[in-house]
């Protein structure tokens, strides 16, 4: 285990993610935060913004040249869409070697990153200085099907159901509460990026459709699998899912249905309600997590850590929630 502090740096910190990384990294024994780049907070005090931080760090509006010259072993790009690849050219060519952490989807489907969803691509990791984080609806996807990878006899549906601060801090119907009050919003119904980079994970074709609700944090997801042979019953459904993640305490398998209000502001994901149709073919489960944490800051942490040669879990609270 390395016991050398980590300067990390963080750009897209105004962004709900980025603020959950601040926290993280702020109360990792092993982590600093070096800088914080955020264009429309520029200037003003981290502490000014987030509650737990405390320190004379500011925010900066750093463009990628700016980035790639700052003294960082890492960098997590918690950036929109579409944005990353600025900062990774600049930081490729001054500083190489400093470990770039991307929680936007512009890496996702790059042979050349890794792919870091820790339960299920662990094995794949070797020493690579670029990792691109999965989406959080994917790794919820992704937990919830891989035990039955190798059964399935059909396309799954994927249902999910997310708060709003999935739509992050720009402002749209999907994070409008004005829009969402009493209501649940349903949007790109086919060729979401997430059911892609399911399918794509996989080699498997999901259909997957998104809505979002008046509540802030966490996701939930009901899969509807058909299954090429019928299980002899719900018992045997839920033994794949506790087998294959005995060993993983960022992810907890339960009888009854995990519920979204339970899992917000917590690290780990959970899956239960598992039913099976009457004929057997027919697998249902569910499995919430909280986007902003084991979605996004939290896996990016699990992600570093490893990379860093500190224990995966250092700094991730097992069991107390991260925010009310």
């Amino acid at each position: 285990m390395s016991e050398h502090v980590h300067t990390v740096g963080i750009v897209g910190a105004r962004g709900h993610a980025g603020a959950e990384l601040i926290r993280l990294v702020h109360a990792h024994p092993h982590l600093r935060l070096g800088f914080v780049s955020s264009r429309e907070l520029d200037g003003q005090r981290v502490s000014d913004h987030n509650d737990t931080y405390e320190g004379e760090l500011r925010y900066e509006s750093l463009d990628p040249a700016a980035v790639a010259t700052r003294s960082a072993d890492v960098v997590v790009l918690a950036l929109p869409n579409g944005k990353a690849a600025p900062y990774v050219e600049a930081i490729d060519t001054a500083a190489p070697d400093t470990l770039i952490v991307d929680l936007s989807a512009d890496y996702r489907f790059d042979k050349a990153w890794y792919y870091g969803l820790p339960e299920l691509t662990r094995a794949h990791y070797a020493g690579q200085r670029r990792i691109s984080n999965p989406g959080c609806y994917a790794t919820a996807m992704q937990l919830a099907l891989a035990p039955l990878r190798g059964l399935l006899g059909g396309m799954p549906a994927c249902f999910g159901v997310s708060g709003y601060s999935g739509a992050g801090t720009t402002p749209s119907d999907k994070n409008d509460a004005d829009k969402l009050r009493d209501n649940l919003m349903p949007y790109q119904l086919t060729g979401h990026l997430h059911e892609r980079e399911v399918t794509h994970r996989l080699g498997q074709p999901v259909a997957f459709m998104p809505h979002v609700a008046a509540y802030f944090r966490g996701i939930t997801l009901t899969v509807h699998a058909p299954l090429a042979s019928p299980l002899d019953g719900v018992a045997a459904l839920r033994a794949l899912f506790r087998d294959a993640y005995a060993h993983e305490p960022l992810l907890r398998v339960r009888d009854d249905p995990p519920w979204v209000s339970r899992i917000a502001g917590r690290h780990h994901a959970e899956i239960g309600g598992f039913a099976l149709g009457d004929d057997g073919r027919r697998a249902v489960l569910v499995v919430t997590l909280d986007n902003l944490l084991k979605g996004a800051a939290t896996q990016a942490l699990q992600n570093l850590n490893r990379a860093l040669g500190h224990p995966e879990l250092e700094g991730i609270p097992l069991d107390a929630a991260a925010r009310p």
